[in-house]
């Protein structure tokens, strides 16, 4: 395929040969039984039991795999079997994922919220042998296609009965020894299957080995170059079927000894960061937008406090960018001190955040402005770029950052871009193709071993990369007008009322959108202008608030032309919610679910 001349394209730092050379022979197992060794009595899990924090060391945590992997050898698994886990982000997930590992078989994580139907798919696409599962209730999601499931050979329960086991059976069991079984998995083997979670047709089963989650660890840990990884505190509460929650807290627990703490409700990850204050968080933009819509609904309660506030980032964004580049002068690192100290550490200090030393944003883009305002207020954040099939990470800057930039190439891999624009790129983290699936194997990764990423892209002078949108999402108009949602979307969720955004657009006359209260914001703003106590539903018709939003509207196109601007808007009260219709689990929008949810709403946008 005919690619643009290779100076769009851009290795950083370590080659990938020299990090394959780094990590030759090593497997997930090795690495865990390294870091457990060397840091026993360190903490390596944290979770609430009812009001209390429980914890596990790493030599717990070692003992606990050992007796889990000697309970599933008893039954039966073995090396190259695949074992379903549906659980939650509890701390015996990470058992049963490394004791599967330990034994050479492939662990592999479905969303919690699959159906029967989907369950029913997944479980036999892996063929898998064996399920481990939290509760009762996600094995009455089983029980209807468990006679459909010949390859299934036995059910454990975390809680509860009515399995063919139970977890209380296999911590029962008498610890094999793991120093022997250290090389039983091979770099070759498969460390776990991503399922995407596409909008549209079956889900394709991303093949990772041993040899990509090492590399792409150790790749990520040059990127990060911290003096320290263990100990270092985060937060696990993205779904385990995840590639960025896996990477982020599973491997690096059992690789880079980070203390994970446990939450099961993504729901609750500001009060778990309050408690926990995090050294490494990563969050899809929708986390951080919540973070950002709590703290200004509640400095709005002062408007006096919050111009000042407003003031103070202001000043601090242009400091804070040439800081990050080594181009600030003095006197500007001492104004930034200044503001520092009187304002931003407090608020960091109250969501929990004041302790970081890198927050990441990925899996879909966040708003420049927004990323720029967290970056003001001393939130370390850096947008990372990636997918299933390259392991995570394809691009990141943790420190030299440029908003509305993902960064430029993570050590060892390289990136380019082809004739239309499309993001490629090949290094150590490219996958092993999809599970039974040549076909959709070679559309992907070419002759040449570059992967297609399906995203259009653009790099600048330095090598870093702006993702422009999904090829296959590309607005296309009436007119014949090729615009991205993406960034209509960023635009649309800078105005204060507006939380979620979806543009619409393809073979229609104009750009319309839909647009979603924020939860935190309009009824703050509600009761500011004498709307109190109204629903989000009764505000989403009251004149006022359309006014607003639509005043809004005029501001955040203005950027845009006139062909690609939003026309009209329709307002809803109710919020789109992860894992559902409209929302994948990671939030990003399933737009055919959202357009035949909403096709009243839209067509009456062009009526």
């Amino acid at each position: 395929m005919g690619r643009r001349n290779k100076g769009d394209s851009l290795t950083t730092t370590s080659t990938h040969e020299a990090i394959e050379a780094r990590v030759e022979g090593l497997t997930v197992v090795t690495e865990f039984l390294k870091t457990a060794s060397a840091n026993s009595d360190v903490t390596a899990l944290r979770w609430m039991d009812g009001e209390d924090w429980k914890s596990m060391t790493f030599g717990e945590l070692k003992a606990a795999v050992a007796r889990v992997a000697a309970g599933l050898q008893a039954r039966g698994v073995q090396r190259g079997d695949r074992v379903v886990l549906m659980i939650r982000n509890r701390y015996e997930f990470h058992i049963a994922d490394l004791a599967v590992l330990v034994l050479g078989a492939t662990p592999v994580s479905i969303y919690n919220s699959s159906s029967s139907d989907q369950i029913e798919y997944l479980v036999g696409h892996c063929e898998a042998k064996f399920a481990i599962l939290e509760d009762e209730g996600f094995l009455d999601r089983f029980a209807p296609v468990r006679a459909q499931l010949p390859n299934l050979e036995a059910i454990f329960l975390i809680d509860g009965s009515g399995g063919d086991g139970t977890w209380a059976d296999l911590l029962a069991a008498e610890p094999i020894d793991l120093d022997s079984c250290a090389n039983v998995a091979q770099p070759s083997d498969l460390a776990t299957i991503i399922y995407t979670s596409g909008t549209t047709g079956n889900p394709k089963g991303v093949m990772l080995d041993h040899a990509n989650i090492c590399w792409t660890l150790e790749a990520l840990r040059e990127s990060f170059d911290l003096q320290e990884m263990v100990g270092q505190r985060v937060v696990s509460y993205l779904p385990m079927a995840h590639i960025a929650e896996r990477a982020t807290s599973h491997y690096g627990s059992a690789m880079m000894g980070y203390e994970v703490a446990c939450c099961p409700d993504p729901g609750q990850i500001a009060a778990y960061a309050r408690e926990v204050k995090p050294n490494i968080m990563f969050g899809v933009p929708r986390v951080w937008e919540k973070i950002y819509s709590g703290v200004n609904a509640a400095l709005s309660a002062d408007p006096e406090k919050k111009e000042k506030v407003d003031e103070a980032v202001a000043a601090a964004i242009p400091i804070v960018e040439k800081m990050a580049l080594g181009t600030a002068s003095q006197e500007e690192i001492d104004t930034y001190g200044f503001l520092d100290a009187v304002a931003f550490s407090t608020i960091r200090g109250l969501v929990g955040l004041d302790e970081l030393v890198l927050a990441v944003t990925g899996a879909a883009p966040m708003a420049p402005d927004m990323f720029r305002w967290f970056r003001a207020i001393g939130v370390p954040i850096a947008e990372i770029y990636g997918m299933s099939e390259s392991s995570g990470p394809i691009t990141f800057a943790p420190y030299r950052v440029k908003a509305g930039s993902v960064g430029p190439a993570v050590p060892g891999v390289t990136v380019a871009l082809a004739e239309d624009g499309e993001v490629i790129f090949r290094g150590g983290n490219v996958f092993k193709g999809y599970l039974n699936d040549a076909e959709k194997t070679a559309e992907t990764i070419d002759d040449d071993g570059w992967v297609h990423t399906g995203d259009i892209g653009e790099l600048d002078e330095d090598g870093y990369l702006k993702i422009v949108d999904r090829k296959k999402e590309l607005i296309i108009t009436a007119g014949g007008k090729n615009i991205s949602p993406a960034n209509l979307e960023s635009a649309l969720k800078s105005i204060p009322l507006v939380g979620q955004a979806c543009a619409i657009g393809d073979n229609r006359p104009f750009v319309s959108a839909l647009v979603v209260l924020d939860p935190d914001v309009a009824p703050v703003w509600a009761a500011e202008h004498g709307l109190e106590g109204k629903s989000l539903a009764e505000l989403a018709n009251e004149p006022s608030v359309l006014a607003a939003i639509n005043e809004g509207l005029a501001e955040a196109m203005g950027v845009f032309n006139n062909a690609e601007r939003v026309k009209k808007v329709k307002v809803l009260g109710d919020e789109w919610l992860p894992d559902s219709e409209l929302l994948t689990p990671t939030s990003k929008l399933k737009r055919r679910g959202i357009h035949s949810t909403f096709s009243d709403e839209i067509e009456s946008l062009y009526s």
